[in-house]
């Protein structure tokens, strides 16, 4: 039961970095966006890519080093 729960916190923690990185992601994308007054949101599209990315590459990296 110990190491279930072990599990759990750990994988919820590796949830909310996920969602910190993509959160993280739109926001530079949103920001530079307005910044640079672009007429279609290219940048958060950019960046909100990247960002799923890194996190998926993340999880991944998480999973491996679990074995």
């Amino acid at each position: 039961m110990k190491k279930n729960t072990a599990d759990y916190l750990k994988y919820t923690g590796l949830a909310f970095q996920m969602l910190a990185i993509i959160a993280a992601g739109v926001w530079l994308g949103i920001w530079l966006d307005k910044k640079t007054q672009m007429a279609s949101p290219v940048f958060t599209l950019v960046f909100a890519l990247i960002s799923v990315l890194l996190a998926l590459g993340l999880v991944i990296k998480e999973f491996i080093r679990k074995k």
